[in-house]
């Protein structure tokens, strides 16, 4: 399972940086997005549905964690 660290910033970068990350996914694996604003969790998991993945978003260590599954 990958992950990617985008607390911290602002919209669109956690955006940005899901779509690049998705993109070197095989089939099967997840990606976990660390996400500290409701904001960030909402248009990641938006863009992750649009693009036809799996995915679910958790609180997680005082922020939330979104993970993306590829079919």
């Amino acid at each position: 399972m990958k992950t990617i660290d985008t607390t911290g910033l602002s919209c669109p970068e956690p955006v940005i940086r899901t779509r690049a990350a998705l993109q070197t996914l095989a089939a099967g694996e997840q990606l976990q997005v660390l996400v500290d604003t409701v904001t960030a969790r909402e248009n990641v998991l938006r863009t992750a549905r649009s693009l036809k993945y799996d995915a679910v978003a958790a609180d997680r260590d005082g922020g939330m964690v979104v993970t993306i599954t590829k079919k």
